[in-house]
C-alpha cells in the first residue's frame, strides 16, 4: 500500500541533499542559463551579411542604382574586389560567397526595352545559403525592374503576402521557446538520473531495498523533489527569456501552464529510468546526453521541421517528449491558438509519462528484495 508520508519524507530528503551540494545547485541553475544565452544568441536560421562582390562592366547610373538596391536588403554585404582579381577568383578564395557580373550594355539594353542577362555566381557548398542568396537576388531584381519603370507588362496576378503570428519575423520567437524546451528536458533528467545513480555508488540504495519503502514510493518521492527543482529552473529560464528576448503570452496560457509541469515531470521520470539502469554517474550522463539531448535537439522540431526527418528516424521522433512540448510553448508565445491547437500534445505527454514511470518501476521492482 502506498503511503503519502513515505513519499513526502523521500521528497524532503532529496531536496535537503540537493541544497547541500553546491556543485549540483550550480549544475541546475547556472548551466541552463549559459545554454539559454548560447542558443538564444548564437542560433540564427536566417542568413545575413552574406559577402557579395560585383563586377560592373557598365558603370552607369542605372547599374550603380541596381547594385545599391542589392545591398539595401541587409542580407548581402559588399566585398570590394581588387582590380587584379575576377569574381570567380574571389569566390574560389573564399573572400565572397556570391558574385554578380553586370554586362557593358546593361543600361542601354534596358532603356531600349531589350532583355539583359546578368551573370550571378554562387558558392553552392552551403546549399541553404545558396538558396537564400538566389532568392534574395531574384526578388531584389524584380523589385528593381518594377520601381525603375522598366517592366513592360503588368503581371496578371499580384500576390499580397501577410506574415501571420510573427509579422516582425523575429527569429527569437522561434528559437528561444524551443531552447527552453530543450533545457527543461536535459537538466531535470540529468539531475534526477545522477541522484538515482548516486544512491547506488554510495550504497544507500541497499537500505532502500531492505526497507519497507516500495518502488513506487521511491520513484514518486524523487520525482516530486526534482519536479520542484525543475519548476524553479523553468521560472528562471522563461523569466530570463521574457526579459532578454521579449517573449510575451499570446492567447490562452493554460495549455502552457499545465503542459510545463507535466513536461518537466516526464523529463524527471526519464532521468530516473536512466538512473535505475546506469551503473555509474558517467554512464548516466552519457545516456542522458546521447538519448536525451540528441533526440530533443534533432528529432523534436526544434530546428529542423519534422517532415524533413527521414524514415525510420521519423518513427523515433514520435516518442520524443520534447516534440510535443515545443508546439505547446511556441503556441503560448507565438501562435496563441490555445487548447484547440495543442490538446493532443498534452495528451501525448501524459501517455509518455505513464510509460516512463512504468519502466522505472519495473526496474526497481526487480532489484528490490521481496517483502
Amino acid at each position: 500500500m502506498i503511503k503519502p508520508q513515505r513519499i513526502w519524507s523521500q521528497c524532503i530528503k532529496e531536496l535537503a541533499q540537493f541544497r547541500r551540494d553546491r556543485l549540483t545547485v550550480a549544475l541546475a541553475f547556472l548551466l541552463p542559463l549559459l545554454t539559454l544565452f548560447i542558443f538564444g544568441y548564437a542560433i540564427r536560421l536566417e542568413a545575413k551579411n552574406i559577402p557579395l562582390t560585383v563586377q560592373d562592366l557598365d558603370n552607369t547610373l542605372l547599374s550603380r542604382s541596381y547594385i545599391e538596391r542589392l545591398y539595401a536588403t541587409n542580407q548581402l554585404n559588399l566585398v570590394e574586389r581588387p582590380l587584379n582579381q575576377s569574381v570567380v577568383e574571389m569566390i574560389d578564395r573564399g573572400k565572397a560567397t556570391a558574385g554578380i557580373i553586370i554586362p557593358p550594355d546593361f543600361s542601354r539594353n534596358l532603356k531600349n526595352g531589350e532583355s539583359v542577362t546578368v551573370q550571378v555566381l554562387i558558392d553552392g557548398s552551403d546549399v541553404n545559403n545558396a538558396r537564400v542568396i538566389r532568392g534574395s537576388i531574384e526578388s531584389t531584381t524584380r523589385y528593381f525592374v518594377r520601381v525603375s519603370g522598366l517592366q513592360q507588362n503588368q503581371p496578371l496576378i499580384v500576390p499580397r503576402i501577410r506574415i501571420w503570428f510573427n509579422p516582425g519575423r523575429k527569429e527569437s520567437l522561434y528559437i528561444v521557446p524551443g531552447t527552453c524546451a530543450v533545457i527543461l528536458w536535459i537538466y531535470p533528467s540529468l539531475l534526477s538520473s545522477l541522484a538515482m545513480v548516486r544512491e547506488k555508488e554510495q550504497g544507500t540504495i541497499l537500505q532502500v531495498y531492505a526497507s519497507s519503502l516500495s518502488a513506487i514510493e521511491l520513484i514518486l518521492g524523487k520525482a516530486f523533489a526534482y519536479l520542484v527543482i525543475g519548476l524553479l529552473e523553468g521560472l528562471l529560464i522563461i523569466g530570463t527569456s521574457v526579459i532578454l528576448f521579449g517573449l510575451r503570452f499570446t492567447g490562452d496560457p493554460t495549455p502552457f501552464l499545465i503542459g510545463t509541469p507535466l513536461f518537466i515531470l516526464v523529463a524527471v521520470l526519464f532521468g530516473i529510468m536512466i538512473g535505475t539502469r546506469a551503473a555509474s554517474q558517467n554512464a548516466a550522463v552519457q545516456a542522458v546526453a546521447t538519448i536525451g539531448f540528441l533526440t530533443a535537439f534533432l528529432l523534436s522540431g526544434f530546428i529542423y521541421p519534422l517532415n524533413n526527418i527521414p524514415f525510420p528516424l521519423s518513427l523515433i521522433s514520435n516518442i520524443v517528449p520534447a516534440r510535443y512540448y515545443i508546439p505547446i510553448i511556441r503556441d503560448a508565445f507565438v501562435r496563441g491558438t490555445g487548447w484547440t491547437g495543442v490538446w493532443w500534445a498534452v495528451l501525448m505527454l501524459i501517455l509518455l509519462g505513464l510509460l516512463l514511470f512504468n519502466r522505472a518501476r519495473q526496474s526497481l521492482s526487480r532489484m528490490q528484495l521481496p517483502d
